[in-house]
């Protein structure tokens, strides 16, 4: 699992499962943080609901999140402004 410190803050890979029952993150596939959303993947609707729960999760404002690679994939690429890679880590691994 690869999370990286940056300038501004930290980056790390997503994989979004759209239309959960409840967004959450669920643990570790194929090298990248499973992130299960409510949201469908009609219109960017996932991609937002993406950057709002992180935004959430981690105690930042939603300007902080951004999807740097994959905005219309499954995996992503987001950077975060203003956390660590250790503290994104303990609250990645949290849950």
């Amino acid at each position: 699992m690869s999370i990286r410190d940056t300038e501004t803050g930290a980056e790390f890979d997503v994989r979004v499962i759209p239309r959960a029952k409840t967004s959450a993150i669920a643990g570790i596939r194929d090298d990248a943080f499973l992130v299960r959303l409510a949201a469908p993947p009609v219109a960017g609707a996932a991609n937002d609901a993406l950057l709002r729960f992180l935004a959430a999760t981690f105690g930042v404002p939603l300007r902080s999140v951004r999807i740097i690679s994959g905005e219309r994939h499954r995996r992503k690429r987001v950077a975060i402004t203003g956390v660590t890679a250790a503290s994104a880590g303990t609250i990645l691994h949290r849950g």
